[in-house]
């Protein structure tokens, strides 16, 4: 035994005679350092998340009292789920009329699994340093950290899709080739962005392709200011709509309670399958608040082909089998005052969105163009959004009346947009208008003339103005006196200070209000600040005594503002050389 170890060492230890292929390795480790990591990154997040379904799809099935198509055709169903959370339409093919039935419905609840997953692992594969340390090792590149996660994940999203396509639940190929990249490209972007530290240069290349037109209009005076103040509206109102939503469909599945329950314990009498059923009511009720969204809006949402249901009236489904989120439907018939109360969620949705563009509009000093602007990109954004979630939750859940189901997209995001425009855009310059004169009233009621905004900036431009003359006139003096240092030099003494003393008043005479202030010009501790006292008008005022109408009067604030501007004015004797 111990003469074959020697042997085999010394086999190992001879030179191999095949060309090694560590050079071939090193040099596309250093051309693209870090593409396994990131291919291993990618492939890992579409595990987790297939993995993620299996469980629970075997879960299911062991604890399910029919458990009849085997393990195998439940890791089938939970590849088909698994790629139904990423929008691929499906196809059942074991159905009573031998026809195969599409299911386009996606719970939106669903995609939020593989979309985390991905963006985690295209974050953790740029492995950027957090903090400044000089021994970290440098992030990879942005691009060879998205290639690979993206290629990493839709090398096995494609085994998956391959592996689904023997079961029950069959994906459609052109829907497969469409969605699975989308997926995993912007979730992928968005982790890459994310581990830089979300630089705005790649969003500011991609406007490179739009035209000159488009690209000033959207790229124009503070750019980041309307578009931030937009994105925070849009978002606004977004919530508000998805809240509204929320609170349509409570009320509606509590006054439909006893319908919901009932319909809920004949689907199924094991608790497995309850817990299906369960679970895919959960699933799904993102996609019942967009519905709800929709019937607020207007359009609705239909129940088949040619079944609408909104507020103005509901037409009858047809027959449909049990389900607790289908007993919310209202009941066939024209609609009446309750249901019109569902226009509130649209008109809260435009308040709130005029409300933030309003109060970014005061701060900003817009006009009433520029804040209606932004309240229109507001509006677009949000209908887009919600036009896109209109196009997600709907879609066929079988053929004839089945072919559609949910709100239609595009009419979602006109009927959302058309609200938002129409109860925005007043509604931001209403706000405009009052808190403008809101301030300019309080203003005016403590004493300042906030309505000469350009007096402010004319009196400060020539207070810079001054200084200026005054630093160079200084430097001019500084210069002199270098150069006569070297004859005779006798110092003049300094010019007394001028000051205006108002006349001593009588006892008899009325009490006046003096106005003491000091030349703007001068600089803090000089011997030759000078202060000035403006006689106003007589008046009575005793100590404790409110101000008098004179401190509101216009003609009055406008004296002063006179009196002001004399005063910052520079003096002959002072503008004059020496």
């Amino acid at each position: 035994m111990a003469v074959v170890i020697r042997m085999i060492a010394r086999r190992l230890s001879l030179p191999s005679r095949r060309p090694s292929l560590s050079p071939l390795l090193s040099r596309v480790r250093d051309r693209s350092p870090g593409l396994a990591a990131s291919l291993a990154a990618g492939a890992l997040a579409a595990g987790l998340g297939l993995g993620a379904f299996a469980v629970l799809a075997i879960a299911l099935w062991v604890s399910s009292p029919y458990p009849d198509s085997g393990p195998g055709g439940a890791l089938h169903v939970a590849a088909a789920l698994w790629l139904l959370a990423h929008g691929v339409e499906l196809v059942r093919t074991d159905t009573l009329s031998a026809v195969p039935a599409p299911v386009g419905v996606t719970p939106l609840l669903l995609p939020a699994l593989p979309a985390l997953l991905v963006y985690r692992g295209a974050r953790d594969a740029v492995d950027a340093p957090h903090g400044d340390y000089a021994d970290a090792p440098p992030p990879v590149r942005a691009r060879t950290s998205w290639t690979g996660v993206v290629v990493g994940y839709l090398g096995v999203g494609g085994c998956a899709a391959l592996y689904a396509s023997g079961g029950e639940l069959r994906p459609q190929w052109p829907w497969a080739a469409v969605c699975l990249p989308l997926l995993a490209t912007a979730a992928a972007g968005a982790g890459v962005w994310t581990a830089y530290g979300r630089p705005r240069e790649p969003l500011l290349s991609l406007m490179l392709v739009l035209p000159g037109s488009a690209r000033r209009l959207l790229l124009g005076r503070d750019t980041r200011v309307r578009w931030g103040t937009a994105v925070r509206a849009s978002l606004a109102g977004t919530t508000v709509f998805f809240g509204g939503g929320a609170l349509l469909l409570a009320v509606s599945l509590v006054g439909h309670g006893e319908a919901a329950r009932s319909s809920f314990l004949q689907l199924t009498a094991g608790w497995s399958g309850r817990c299906a059923v369960l679970f895919l009511c959960l699933a799904l009720i993102p996609n019942a608040v967009v519905w709800s969204v929709s019937y607020a809006v207007g359009p609705g949402f239909a129940l088949g082909a040619g079944h609408l249901v909104n507020p103005l009236a509901s037409d009858p489904a047809p027959l449909l089998p049990p389900f607790p989120l289908l007993a919310a439907v209202p009941q066939h018939g024209p609609g009446t005052p309750a249901n019109w109360l569902a226009g509130v969620v649209p008109v809260a949705a435009g308040v709130t969105v005029a409300w933030f563009v309003a109060a970014r509009a005061v701060r900003r000093r817009w006009t009433a163009g520029r804040t209606a602007g932004v309240v229109a990109l507001a509006a677009l954004l949000c209908a887009l959004l919600l036009a896109a979630l209109a196009e997600l939750a709907g879609g066929p859940l079988g053929v004839a009346a089945l072919t559609r189901f949910g709100p239609v997209w595009w009419q979602t995001g006109m009927a959302a947009g058309g609200w938002l425009l129409a109860v925005g855009v007043p509604g931001a310059l209403g706000l405009r208008a009052w808190r403008r004169e809101g301030a300019a009233s309080l203003a005016a009621w403590l004493g300042f003339a906030s309505t000469q905004p350009e007096e402010w900036r004319t009196m400060e431009n020539r207070r810079k103005r001054q200084r200026r003359r005054k630093r160079g006139k200084r430097g001019k003096q500084g210069k002199r006196g270098k150069q006569g240092k070297r004859g005779s030099h006798t110092p003049s003494a300094p010019a007394p200070a001028r000051a205006s003393t108002p006349a001593p008043a009588s006892p008899s005479a009325p009490a006046q209000v003096v106005v003491v202030g000091l030349r703007p010009d001068q600089g803090d501790g000089d011997a030759s600040e000078r202060y000035e006292a403006l006689p106003a008008e007589p008046h009575k005022v005793l100590p404790g005594d409110p101000l008098p109408g004179f401190w509101e009067d216009e003609a009055a604030r406008r004296a002063r503002w006179t009196a002001l501007r004399k005063l910052s004015e520079p003096a002959v004797e002072d503008t004059d050389g020496p």
